[in-house]
């Protein structure tokens, strides 16, 4: 068991991810397809281009214990990003949980998606109850004061962003539903197009040149179709070198014979 009184460093004396729940506490944790597949999509494409994909962590689903003076309370976004943390956890390979104060940073962007028995709470709207634990934005806004929290309702296909300005959260405006963020040089954004075969609005990053970041499948398959080119362009150029052969023949020239920059 943990100590409280002990002189060591919290980090010595506060109980780590592998003394910590790693699942969701009394519930089941199913996910409908779509709980899986954003997070995913959104995890693919985020490539901030100031950091190394070792210098980064994204996470779905992952506990984030945020109170050292309540190390049992946590919440469970839907997906996150936390820049300048190693990607992987030490030399233990993946997380269990993402713990505050073992970790040390907090992270950069939370992103929930819309669900109607959790939307009141994802939006600020529920109060908290006495002798519990606070709501999640009580807990990104005051308590870890993340700097950007996003909120996506596939519903009604829209994208909402809110900034921590001062103490609290200010909404942005989102010209085409798109959020550029200068801290990392990517933007965010809902693309239209097909993920994992099903087709659809999905929230995905982009570029500065407004490009949507490939992901690996998509790379594949231009590596594909880019081979494929390439042979389609052998196969022309050797029936036009069979064709030329056969024009000289008939007109009584070996090729065989010609100077090789003739043949060409």
């Amino acid at each position: 068991m943990y100590q409280t009184d002990s002189p060591q460093p919290p980090q010595e004396t506060l109980p780590t991810m592998y003394d910590l729940p790693s699942e969701l506490v009394g519930e089941s944790g199913c996910s409908d397809e779509f709980h899986i597949f954003q997070p995913r999509l959104l995890s693919d494409t985020c490539q901030p281009t100031s950091y190394s994909t070792e210098e980064f962590l994204v996470a779905t689903d992952l506990n984030l214990y945020y109170d050292v003076r309540h190390p049992l309370w946590y919440k469970r976004p839907d997906w996150y990003v936390v820049l300048g943390v190693p990607r992987t956890s030490h030399q233990d390979g993946l997380r269990l949980s993402y713990v505050i104060w073992q970790e040390g940073v907090d992270p950069f962007l939370v992103v929930e998606l819309l669900s109607p028995g959790t939307e009141q709470e994802d939006l600020g709207k529920t109060l908290r109850e006495v002798n519990k634990p606070p709501t999640k934005w009580q807990v990104y806004e005051q308590i870890l004061r993340i700097p950007y929290y996003a909120v996506y309702d596939r519903y009604t296909n829209r994208l909402r962003v809110f900034r921590l300005e001062g103490t609290r959260y200010q909404e942005m405006l989102l010209p085409k539903q798109q959020l550029w963020l200068e801290e990392i040089e990517l933007g965010l954004g809902i693309w239209r197009g097909t993920y994992e075969g099903v087709t659809g609005l999905w929230l995905r990053w982009y570029d500065a040149d407004g490009k949507w970041i490939t992901i690996p499948a998509e790379q594949a398959e231009q590596e594909r179709q880019r081979a494929e080119q390439e042979r389609q362009r052998a196969e022309q150029e050797h029936q036009r070198a069979e064709r030329l052969a056969e024009y000289l023949r008939s007109q009584g020239i070996d090729p065989d014979n010609l100077p090789l920059d003739v043949r060409k």
